[in-house]
Parts: C-alpha cells; structure tokens; sequence
C-alpha cells in the first residue's frame, strides 16, 4: 500500500490530504492517469512529484510501502 499526498490547490480538489491506495509496480506517470481518472478536475501537468521525500521523475517506479507527494508551484510575492 502507498500513500499519496496532496499538497495546497490539489487538496481542495481531492478534498484529501492523502489517500492509500496500492500503486506499487506503476511508474509516477501510472500513477498521475489513475489520479485524473478518479479526480476530473485534478491538474497534474505541471506539479513536482516526489517519492520518499526526494524529487521523482514520470518515469520512477513505485514500490510498495512508498509515499508519493504531489506538489504544486509556489508562487510569491
């Protein structure tokens, strides 16, 4: 089992601050296709991903027991 985490506007969308769900095997792009699908308002296109507190890339592969963040760009001012 994963946990998934959302972060700022992502967490108004999902309405979660994380899920549980089992995405071991699937790569983080696998990952952001199922999270669209139960999620039709959800934009991933341009968040930073990351797998055990380290930036990811699309194509990393999840393992079980990973936690998978999804992080929207900040802005400031």
């Amino acid at each position: 089992m994963n946990k998934i985490l959302f972060f700022a506007h992502l967490k108004d969308v999902t309405e979660e601050e994380f899920i549980m769900m089992d995405v071991s095997g699937k790569s983080v792009a696998e990952v952001k296709e199922i999270l669209l699908q139960k999620y039709d308002r959800l934009k991933l296109d341009t968040v930073m991903t990351a797998v055990n507190e380290e930036f990811a890339t699309n194509d990393e592969t999840i393992k079980p027991g990973d936690e998978i963040a999804f992080i929207p760009p900040v802005s400031g001012g």
